[in-house]
Formats: structure tokens, C-alpha cells, sequence
């Protein structure tokens, strides 16, 4: 893919700097890693997500979740395996690699919760819109003849 270059777009506008840093990246390889660990995401509620991941393998204290800003990583490193006195492993078909995952997150998506259940890492988000944000229903009143304010009159 062509690498497009956004930097004359920077001297005339303010504030978009994320939006380009996500567009440049999208056009660079993830060195290997765009299918490692396997991952769902999925719509839990209205305003409720789960982000899945396959961790077959991996401890509890092996997996460190980290949200900051808008970006969600997902840090895996195994401790180091050691076989039996005497055995030695033929073939490995259980991945044991070093992963990192990231997700961008809309604005106003928290890290609800996490939990690792039978080899599957479920992930809970949830989107909180603050009040100021939220739309507001303005009422209309009519005014009627009677309540009007009378602003000029003739004395005469």
C-alpha cells in the first residue's frame, strides 16, 4: 500500500492530529501480528461492548490491560515453559508467543471489567456520554394575548 503523506494537511487545521496518526497507520503492516491472538468484538447493549481474545495458555499474570487516552493494549508474555526431566517437545501447536494487541476506542468508551475464563480473555466496555454532551429536549411554550408584555401604548 502507497504511503500518503498528511503533513500539508497539519498546517491548516487544528486538532486533527489523532485522525491523521490513525490514518497513516492503518497503511503499515503489524509485523505478522494482525492475527495473533484471534479476537471478537462484540455489541453486548446499546451502549455495551466485549472485546474477546483467544489467551489459550496464558496466566492471569501473564496478561497486562492497559487503557489510556483512546488506545486499549492487550500485553501478553508467557514465563518461561519448562518440560519434564527427560521429555522434549515434538511438535508445538499451542502458541506460547509474546503478543500485543491495541484498539482504538470511540470517545467516552471506559474499560468496564476483564476476566480470563477457560482460556478466553473477556474484555467489558462501555460507553458513558457525559450530560453536557447528551441531547436535551427544549420545550415550547405559547404565548398567549393576555400574557404578552405590552411594550408601547397610545395615551390618547
Amino acid at each position: 500500500m502507497r504511503h500518503v503523506d498528511f503533513s500539508p494537511l497539519y498546517r491548516s487545521t487544528v486538532g486533527f492530529d489523532r485522525l491523521f496518526t490513525m490514518l497513516d497507520s492503518l497503511g503499515q503492516p503489524d509485523n505478522g501480528q494482525a492475527s495473533y491472538p484471534p479476537y471478537n468484538i462484540e455489541r453486548t447493549g446499546e451502549d455495551s461492548y466485549r472485546i474477546t481474545m483467544a489467551v489459550a495458555g496464558f496466566a492471569e499474570d501473564e496478561i497486562a490491560i492497559e487503557a489510556h487516552r483512546n488506545v486499549l493494549s492487550i500485553k501478553g508474555e508467557r514465563n518461561s515453559e519448562s518440560t519434564g526431566e527427560g521429555s522434549e517437545i515434538l511438535y508445538r501447536g499451542i502458541a506460547s508467543r509474546a503478543f500485543e494487541r491495541r484498539f482504538q476506542l470511540a470517545d467516552h468508551v471506559d474499560v468496564v471489567g476483564a476476566k480470563l475464563k477457560n482460556g478466553l480473555l473477556h474484555i467489558d466496555l462501555k460507553r458513558t456520554i457525559p450530560e453536557e454532551l447528551k441531547p436535551r429536549k427544549i420545550a415550547i411554550s405559547t404565548a398567549s394575548d393576555k400574557a404578552a408584555k405590552q411594550i408601547e401604548t397610545t395615551a390618547h
